[in-house]
């Protein structure tokens, strides 16, 4: 077997293991309700999430592994497809197998690769989009523009920041002149059409929802405060150090910076589209964070192209950065998991992330379900969406789990009957006053329930005791898993 993808095998074995191993985040017991409850659309995001989440279960069950099982094997298709890409786009240089490596060695798919986010699918239909453009690029096959465009509608569906992958394909037919050829070409915009295509539930779904989606992520961009601030640009150049390893990171941009100087000066296609497909978006995050926060994650869709730019254009000279860019990365995302699973280094919540997301669920759950009993609730309830979420995902079968938020009136999921108590559970670090009209403190003499990890403080929570009544916001009944 080719050693390279043994070694992508290897990768992806550790990765299915640590997903079975590692606890859910919140989100990801959110996006599990989604798979529950299949829809066109939902508040956050478009539904591909919910349709990973979905197939792994129905093949592997509603636990950490099923709901995760589809992220690692999508992610090593999407490899294979990136180092063919870059062998496509360089057939001289060959730098798909670099290319790729460095792509895993990311923490952002090392780690991205087992959570099961909406960043997820993205990354993977993005990658699988630049695979097919390099494929028209190295044929001339006007048929790839129709796969171009499933794609794109496949990102599209999986997260809206996909619209910056149709923009570099704009960008890249307008400002590179071998590309313009295509413009005469119909199935470039068969490629349009079948992307608004799969993409077109999702916009009738918004339409139908009041525009609810568009309208939240939509409300993103742009600035919170006035004028510039140096603040966020700090901390998103400190978040790709972290997130892309920093000898990948300075690579990628070595590499970049190559290839947009050979599009520039010699107008060479394969530079061109990289410039393309990283530049806008590059631009446009950096802008944001001139007056607003911009999440780690977000510039996830960059390096599968920036990788590609690493692996073949940066100068020579950086050349042996690259098996220690891997290797650093690697020690970097393999820290993470065992710190994830095993929690060897007693951090606290402030300095250790995993513990705030993902420590003490399962034993918190537990705690919850004893003062249910105690207290004889009929329900057990959370305004935290996360939160209900996870209640719904591990408190023992039987047990009903209500949501309240407005959120939940968008979801086609069963309402609470009226006039039952239960008990409402809400975080310390949340509202002081619950949401929900009438609620009573619980009176625990023991104090806040606490989630905590080998005796570190994760969240302490308070209790209510509440009864459903007709001027409660909007509360849905959350889907427990399958026997």
């Amino acid at each position: 077997m080719n050693p390279w993808l043994a070694a992508l095998l290897a990768v992806t074995a550790l990765r299915l293991a640590v997903a079975a191993f590692v606890p859910l985040a919140p989100d990801e017991a959110y996006y599990w309700v989604w798979s529950r409850t299949l829809q066109a659309g939902y508040l956050d995001h478009p539904p591909m999430i919910a349709l990973f989440i979905r197939a792994g279960t129905l093949l592997a069950g509603e636990g950490a592994f099923g709901i995760r099982l589809v992220g690692p094997l999508a992610i090593a298709v999407a490899s294979v497809l990136l180092a063919r890409a870059a062998d496509d786009l360089f057939p001289a240089r060959r730098p798909g197998v670099w290319a790729a490596a460095l792509f895993n060695a990311t923490t952002l798919v090392g780690i991205g690769s087992i959570v099961a986010t909406p960043d997820l699918p993205l990354l993977v239909f993005w990658t699988a989009a630049v695979w097919a453009l390099a494929r028209l690029h190295a044929t001339g096959d006007g048929r790839w523009w129709l796969a171009v465009g499933l794609l794109a509608g496949c990102a599209l569906a999986s997260k809206y920041t996909a619209v910056l992958l149709g923009a570099g394909v704009v960008a890249w037919l307008v400002f590179s002149r071998p590309a313009w050829r295509w413009w005469r070409d119909w199935r470039l915009y068969g490629g349009g059409v079948l992307a608004m295509l799969t993409f077109a539930p999702v916009v009738v779904w918004n339409a139908t929802h009041g525009w609810a989606s568009f309208a939240k992520q939509g409300g993103r961009a742009g600035s919170d405060a006035p004028g510039v601030t140096l603040r966020y640009l700090s901390e998103l150049l400190g978040a790709q150090l972290g997130a892309a390893t920093p000898l990948v990171f300075v690579l990628c941009v070595a590499g970049m910076g190559v290839a947009t100087m050979a599009w520039a000066r010699r107008g060479e296609a394969a530079p061109a589209l990289l410039a393309a497909l990283v530049l806008p978006g590059a631009a446009l995050f950096l802008w944001q964070a001139t007056g607003s926060r911009v999440q780690g994650n977000w510039p996830a869709i960059l390096y599968p192209a920036a990788c590609i730019a690493a692996a073949a254009c940066a100068p020579r000279r950086l050349d042996g950065w690259r098996r220690p860019a891997v290797a650093v990365g690697a020690a970097m995302t393999l820290a993470v998991y065992v710190q994830s699973a095993f929690a060897p280094l007693p951090l606290p919540r402030r300095q250790d992330p995993t513990l705030a997301r993902l420590g003490g669920w399962d034993a918190f759950a537990a705690a919850v379900e004893a003062e249910r009993a105690r207290t004889g609730a009929a329900f057990v309830a959370a305004e935290e969406y996360g939160l209900a979420a996870q209640l719904a995902l591990r408190l023992p079968a039987g047990v009903t789990v209500v949501a309240l938020d407005p959120r939940w009136a968008l979801f086609d999921l069963p309402r609470p009957a009226m006039g039952v108590t239960g008990l409402l559970v809400q975080s310390e670090r949340r509202h002081d006053v619950p949401f929900w009209p009438g609620a009573e403190p619980g009176g625990r003499a023991e104090g806040p329930l606490l989630r905590s990890r080998r005796g570190i403080e994760a969240e302490r929570y308070r209790t209510f005791r509440v009864t459903t009544r007709p001027d409660m916001p909007p509360a849905a009944l959350l889907p427990r898993p399958l026997p």
